[in-house]
């Protein structure tokens, strides 16, 4: 969507799929600051009267205004890499935002499930580390790792995502299909996480490559 800013006529981008249908979004100007607005705050409504709806974590996300600037980064350069931390162990925290330091990722940490969802909601990330017990007493059960699985697989792909676990061995390559994420690391190993962070990450550069040199091959993109 092309957006110009009615203060100081600055024009700029935002992905369509970042605009919910019937909401009202708003956001800064990158140049002026001027607080832009976009949407409708008008929500349709289908569900017959009296009729009660199961309202879900997923809806109450959706149902949020959202103001761009409470978030860390709205603009970031063109060749900048980004990512959301979920993880509530501080020690374990620690050891993983300073190798996203070392890594030059700009890194949000979620408060909680909740916060991981509704910032996933309007950011497109690189890489997403999620603790399987974050925010939940069933890791079978977690929010932000059912989101990611719901996720159609032309935006899921272009996300790697690692989950810190205490049940499974690191770089579990089984047990990471099936739990729809690209690189598992246990706890144990947490110390090492730099080096299994690259070796994840460069193995999904080569998958990926090659997957699109197919398709490139067959005619599909």
């Amino acid at each position: 969507m092309d957006i110009i800013c009615d203060k100081c006529q600055s024009k700029f981008k935002i992905p369509d799929n970042k605009i919910p249908a019937g909401k009202v979004v708003t956001l800064p100007c990158p140049k002026c600051k001027n607080k832009i607005s976009i949407g409708s705050s008008k929500k349709t409504d289908d569900s017959k009267p009296n009729e009660k709806k199961a309202i879900t974590a997923f809806d109450e996300i959706d149902s949020d205004v959202y103001d761009a600037s409470e978030k860390p980064f709205d603009f970031v350069e063109e060749e900048g890499r980004t990512a959301l931390l979920c993880e509530s162990d501080p020690s374990i925290k620690k050891k993983i935002v300073d190798v996203l330091h070392i890594m030059d990722y700009h890194f949000t940490e979620a408060e909680s499930a909740r916060d991981a969802l509704k910032q996933m909601r309007y950011h497109d990330y690189d890489m997403i580390i999620v603790n399987e017990d974050f925010n939940t007493k069933n890791p079978d059960s977690n929010g932000v790792l059912i989101y990611l699985e719901r996720l159609s697989m032309d935006i899921r792909r272009n996300i790697f995502v690692a989950m810190i676990s205490s049940r499974f061995h690191t770089m579990d390559n089984m047990m990471a299909f099936n739990k729809s994420v690209n690189l598992i690391i246990n706890i144990k190993n947490i110390d090492d996480i730099d080096k299994i962070l690259q070796r994840g990450i460069a193995d999904n550069e080569f998958f990926y490559r090659v997957f699109r040199e197919s398709l490139k091959k067959t005619g599909r993109i």
